[in-house]
This record gives C-alpha cells, sequence and structure tokens, in this order.
C-alpha cells in the first residue's frame, strides 16, 4: 500500500544557517552538568538568542536527515531539542510530528501537530499529516476532512491525494478512490504506490486486465516490489492457463522477497480487497508453490512488519 505518511516534505523544512560549532557550544551548554558555587566564579559564556536559533535550525537539519535515512526514533529525539530551542517555530513541531509518526508515536504525534497548527493554521503540511494520523488511528472520515481541508490550501500534493485514496478504499468508495490515485500519479513522476493501489481497486471492480496493466508498469519502475509482484500474479492466475507459468514464477519471487504476503491479514491491513485476497489464496495453495510458501509461513512476522524497504 505504501507508506502512510506522505504530506509532508521535511527535507526542504531547514536550510543552512550556522556553522557546526555553534551547535557544538549549545549542546554543550545544555548538557553540562551544574557546578557548585565558589568565590571565584569564571567567566561562562552565554550564547545570545541569534546564536540559539542557529543552533535550534542545525539541529533540524540534523534530524531531518536522520529523517530521511530512516531513522525516526533518533530524529525524534532531536526534533524535541529543537521545539525546546525554537518553540514558536512551527517548522520545529511539524519535523518533530512526522518523526514521531514514523516512529509509531502516535499519541505525541497528535499532540506535536496541535501546536503546529496553533502557531500556523494555514500549512497544508499540518493538515495532511493530521490526515495521515487519523487514518493510522482507524478514522478514516476523519482523515478525508482534514485531507480535503489541507488540499484547498495546495492543490498538487501527490501524497495526500494518496492517503485520500487509502481513505475511500476504506469506506468502500472504488470509484472516488481511483480517481484519488489517478490525481496523485499525474501530479509525481513514477508513483509507483499510487499505481499499484490503482491495480487494487481495478481488479475489485473486475477490470483484470486494466489491473494486469498497472501492475506491470509498477515493476518497470520497482522491479523488487513484493506487493505489485504478487498482485499481478494473482492477477495472470485468474485469468486462466495461458498466465499459469508466470503467475507461479512472480508468487515464489514475491514471497521471497516478502514473506509477510503469504498471510492474508498482512494483505488486508496493505487494503488489498476480499477478491484479489480470495485469487491470491487460492494461487497459493497450488502444489508448485508449497516449499515457497512454506518457508514464507516460517519467515512472516507475526506482527506483519514488512521487510520491503520503502
Amino acid at each position: 500500500m505504501g507508506q502512510w505518511l506522505t504530506g509532508l516534505t521535511t527535507t526542504r523544512l531547514w536550510k543552512a544557517h550556522r556553522s557546526s560549532a555553534v551547535l557544538v557550544g549549545a549542546l554543550g551548554l545544555l548538557l553540562a552538568p551544574v557546578l557548585p558555587a565558589r568565590a571565584l566564579v569564571p567567566y561562562v559564556y552565554v550564547p545570545q538568542r541569534q546564536e540559539l536559533e542557529g543552533a535550534g535550525l542545525g539541529i533540524a537539519q540534523a534530524a531531518a536527515r536522520l529523517l530521511r535515512l530512516g531513522q525516526a526514533s533518533d530524529a525524534a529525539r532531536l526534533a524535541a531539542l529543537t521545539v525546546q530551542l525554537l518553540p514558536d517555530d512551527p517548522r520545529g513541531w511539524v519535523l518533530l510530528a512526522e518523526a514521531q509518526l514514523r516512529s509509531n508515536q502516535l499519541k505525541q504525534a497528535g499532540v506535536s501537530l496541535a501546536k503546529a497548527k496553533q502557531l500556523d493554521p494555514r500549512n497544508p503540511g499540518i493538515w495532511f499529516a493530521e490526515g495521515s494520523l487519523a487514518l493510522r488511528a482507524g478514522k478514516p472520515e476523519d482523515a478525508i476532512g482534514l485531507l480535503e481541508q489541507g488540499l484547498k490550501l495546495d492543490k498538487g500534493n501527490a501524497g495526500a491525494y494518496f492517503d485520500l485514496g487509502n481513505a475511500r478504499i476504506l469506506l468502500g468508495q472504488s470509484g472516488q478512490a481511483l480517481a484519488a490515485f489517478e490525481r496523485a500519479s499525474s501530479l509525481r513522476k513514477n508513483f509507483w504506490e499510487a499505481l499499484n493501489n490503482q491495480g487494487l481497486v481495478l481488479f475489485e471492480q473486475g477490470k483484470t486486465k486494466d489491473a494486469i496493466q498497472r501492475w506491470r508498469r509498477v515493476l518497470t519502475i520497482k522491479p523488487d516490489a513484493a506487493e505489485p509482484m504478487l498482485a499481478l500474479a494473482a492477477g495472470l492466475f485468474a485469468q486462466g492457463a495461458a498466465g499459469r507459468s508466470e503467475a507461479l514464477e512472480l508468487a515464489g519471487k514475491a514471497l521471497d522477497n516478502d514473506p509477510n504476503y503469504v498471510l492474508e491479514s498482512y494483505q488486508k491491513e496493505q487494503l488489498w480487497g476480499s477478491k484479489l485476497r480470495s485469487t491470491t489464496q487460492e494461487l497459493l495453495q497450488q502444489g508448485d508453490l508449497k516449499a515457497v510458501v512454506d518457508r514464507a509461513l516460517a519467515n512472516a512476522s507475526p506482527e506483519g512488519e514488512s521487510s520491503e524497504e520503502e
């Protein structure tokens, strides 16, 4: 299904502002132990407000880099320091919220987003992030309202349309979901997750050939992606004997890439419809796949954590 959080762009939030010496100096001051009072008090330099602001921006840059590298928990700790230094800058709160979302600190992310919105209510990224949070919390109707409010401020955000499509799927609104995914892929080149989800919707609508076409396009962009690979295998299998050989080959590769997709419960979490899940289970019961399926079942995570890189 792809990433839940796609409405924010932390890589653009921060620009270089001060040297690393200021950052190190400020951190040293914050972490230094408190010494007992003495008659002869040495001079201690206290950074000025502008220098503390520079340090806050520098820390935010480091947090954003960690977030891009997938180290969300470490990014959240640095972002928390940023908002201590720059409590009135909404960008820091947005950065902290995204790091908290990606590290599954959902309650804390909600608090951070509320603070960010208080400081900058017309920032569309905040509305998008709140929509993603509502989606993660299983509240698709709330998510739609928040995402649509953000899209009034930023009509060209592909990630927001992707999340909107996911919310529509959860509500069984397949036509509107397909339109949202098509809008997302039109706005962002090679947005393979949006193309993949178009296939999910089309298959449930009985448009198997169109779904297969979407999944083939995805694999030209992301050749090792397990989800479209297994979905394509199911689509080919549904067409009958002509696609059986390719379907078996693709299914084996997909389960080796991400064994979690052997689990119907995991497929459902990724918003696979009942028709696709049923066809996939029938495919995986084929004798030629028994060894592959057994291996996948042995390696699948009970929590359904994907091993596939984003």
